[in-house]
């Protein structure tokens, strides 16, 4: 009888240490990425480019959309596939960078130096390999203070291990407008060609694209849960029934020209 109680009492414990063990707080529950959509960003923050010299997040806005990533330079390993993967999807736009949309791209750890960056966009850009790609990618450090902001407004939520100096952080990028405010989150490490260059047009308020870019921007939508375009079927619809109505006018004009020309015949 006693043994069955030491061993019930034993249980116990264990149970308690185990819910204990699972309520406690973990690091990893501050890593993630909060949609902040619409909200501005903070063109204030003081960073460093590539050569060193000091400049402010507003810098690289207010002419085109901007695709902003947050990465660390000396990442292992999650940080290139993000950069991996925003390249890819570059490659497969017909925009470019510099021209459509800015790549701005800013480290968390406040021990990366400009040296580092630009390292990283001298083989990005190589990689890239679109003219004049130099003045539309920036790879850029700062202060923690400006991180801390920047991220913060952004909804980017990571924590640094004190013991190994490396980030834990979530993997995905986001879209601002020209004047600085988030549009579009894309998650995970390998986005849609197609979703990045919807999202560029949306943020730049339809200002560019060719007339079947907008066609297909006007019967998608953004689901933000996703961070992916979808087909909106009423418009799909919408515009089948216009281009329905057009041809048979089409047919009709045509069909009573050639009337006319067999009367007059």
């Amino acid at each position: 009888m006693k043994r069955a109680l030491a061993a019930l009492v034993a249980m116990l414990a264990a149970a308690a240490a185990s819910a204990q063990a699972q309520n406690a707080p973990s690091p990893l529950a501050d890593v993630s990425i909060e949609q902040k959509l619409g909200a501005p960003l903070p063109l204030d923050a003081t960073l460093r480019d590539e050569s060193g010299r000091t400049v402010a997040l507003g810098d690289y806005f207010h002419r085109r959309p901007v695709v902003l990533a947050f990465v660390y330079y000396e990442c292992p390993m999650l940080c290139s596939y993000v950069e991996s993967g925003t390249l890819k999807a570059m490659r497969a736009l017909s925009f470019s960078a510099g021209r459509e949309f800015e790549l701005v791209t800013v480290s968390i750890d406040p021990s990366d130096l400009p040296k580092i960056a630009s390292a990283k966009k001298a083989d990005f850009v190589r990689q890239y390999g679109r003219p004049g790609a130099e003045a539309g990618v920036h790879f850029l450090t700062g202060p923690a203070e400006s991180i801390a902001a920047i991220t913060r407004a952004a909804g980017f939520r990571y924590v640094r291990d004190p013991e190994t100096k490396s980030f834990s952080h979530a993997a995905g990028i986001m879209l601002a407008t020209p004047d600085g405010r988030l549009s579009k989150y894309f998650y995970g490490i390998e986005y849609s060609a197609r979703d990045l260059k919807l999202g560029v047009m949306e943020a730049s308020n339809r200002r560019i694209g060719t007339p079947v870019d907008r066609i297909l921007l006007y019967c998608s939508h953004y689901d933000p849960t996703t961070g992916k375009y979808g087909l909106v079927v009423m418009r799909v619809v919408r515009l089948g029934g216009l281009a329905t109505v057009g041809s048979l006018g089409v047919f009709m004009v045509v069909m009573l020209r050639r009337e006319r020309r067999r009367k007059k015949a």
